[in-house]
């Protein structure tokens, strides 16, 4: 069995709510001044809440952890559970409120766009700076360098002072340097957030073959569940910063996903929902969506999801269609269907329509779609009329009807392909 290469016991890292010191001598004086006449602080910020200001906050409360040389693991969580906070104080970025840390080996971080880059310097300065950072020589970086300019596909900018880059460039050049230089373990923090999916999957697989092959020990956040399937062996769900879960990654996405999860509810009111212009709903208006005959949207996966949507318009609209991507509720795809043109819109009238889905190749677990209703010209250009931003959910069960091999996301996705057709034997 491979060695312990991080091991952390009860880590706790408190923070202080609201900005504590107003910047100089005499704001701290009138801040003080006022709390002491019970008035109101001249330097606080208009809509903060004076109360909270010095309250203490836990982002991290007692962490147990250790991690083996070699592995690939996963952490997530939701905003605010403890994630960056965990791997700014691994990173050595902040220090720990209490607990011990104990590393093995030289560590490399990319904690956000540009981390350890020097924007007045070039992109070949800052690849040799982060190398002296690490502890290497001059000619070590020298001897990788081609590589890393290589991989990140900066080669025409290399010269270029890096403030000048794309955050999309920058994100190609730090991942190259934190993934070729001499470090035993690479910290990494939603770094494929941005850039394309072409340099995404190229980075997936050399944090793969950096764990696998090279036996470097990778500590990845992310909060796109697919890439944690794709490159980590085991996953961590951080949750209101202690560890609620430490094992399988099917399973951490799985307790992930169940936190927010979402009600599962049959109707819909859109009255309040927001748009994501101002286009949408300014002249047909979806009022609500229900679920038909169930007291909540759970199907098996031999029946139909029936709906009904009803909305109003400002103006007469012929051949409105539906159209809805589905997700998966960790985020990812699953499917996009529309449907013919199902009606029209009479102005100033309340109209309904109803809907019938197959959901029979969905594999068990919970969904989520937005609505969007639309038109569509003779050149096949489409026109959204409106398109509430709220997420509507539905679970699909396993009827227990279908022989199947154990489903594995990682590798088969969220939709069953129909049965294969045996033509001779």
């Amino acid at each position: 069995m491979s060695e312990i290469v991080i091991s952390i016991e009860g880590l706790k890292k408190q923070y202080r709510l609201g900005a504590i010191g107003g910047g100089t001598l005499t704001a701290d004086l009138q801040s003080w001044w006022a709390r002491k006449r019970g008035k109101e602080d001249p330097n606080t910020k208009l809509g903060q809440d004076q109360g909270k200001i010095g309250e203490r906050f836990w982002a991290l409360n007692g962490i147990d952890l250790q991690v083996r040389q070699g592995e690939a693991v996963g952490i997530i969580g939701h905003n605010g559970a403890g994630k960056s906070t965990l791997l700014k104080v691994l990173s050595r970025v902040t220090a720990p409120t209490e607990g011990i840390i104990r590393m093995k080996g030289r560590i490399s971080s990319m904690l956000e766009v540009g981390t350890g880059f020097h924007p007045e310097l070039t992109g070949r300065e800052n690849i040799f700076m982060n190398g002296a950072i690490l502890g290497m020589s001059k000619r070590e970086v020298a001897s990788k360098i081609d590589q890393i300019i290589e991989f990140s596909e900066c080669g025409q900018f290399i010269d270029t002072p890096v403030k000048r880059y794309s955050s999309g460039m920058y994100v190609k050049l730090a991942f190259a340097v934190a993934a070729h230089l001499d470090a035993e373990i690479l910290v990494m923090d939603e770094v494929l957030a941005v850039g394309d999916l072409k340099f995404q999957k190229k980075c997936l697989g050399k944090m793969g073959d950096a764990a696998n092959n090279e036996g470097k020990t990778v500590l990845y956040v992310s909060h796109n569940m697919s890439t944690i399937r794709q490159l980590c062996t085991r996953c961590i769900v951080l949750n209101h910063g202690q560890i609620i879960f430490d094992g399988d990654v099917e399973e951490a996405i799985k307790i992930y996903m169940e936190q927010d999860k979402g009600d599962l509810i049959n109707f819909y009111d859109f009255t309040s929902v927001s748009r994501p212009s101002v286009d949408h709903g300014s002249v047909l208006f979806v009022d609500n969506f229900e679920f038909l005959d169930k007291e909540y949207p759970i199907y098996q996966n031999n029946e139909k999801i029936r709906f009904r949507i009803t909305y109003h318009s400002k103006e007469n609209i012929a051949d409105l269609r539906l159209y809805y991507t589905v997700l998966f509720g960790d985020d990812t795809i699953a499917g996009t269907t529309q449907s013919k043109v199902f009606g029209k819109a009479d102005k100033n009238e309340r109209m309904q329509a109803e809907f019938a889905f197959d959901v029979s190749n969905f594999v068990p677990g919970r969904y989520y779609f937005y609505l969007d209703i639309f038109t569509m010209n003779e050149y096949g250009t489409h026109l959204s009329y409106d398109h509430p931003a709220q997420k509507i959910f539905f679970e699909i069960v396993d009827d227990g009807k279908i022989e199947s091999i154990r489903w594995q996301r990682k590798y088969f996705g969220h939709i069953r392909l129909n049965e294969l057709e045996i033509l001779h034997r």
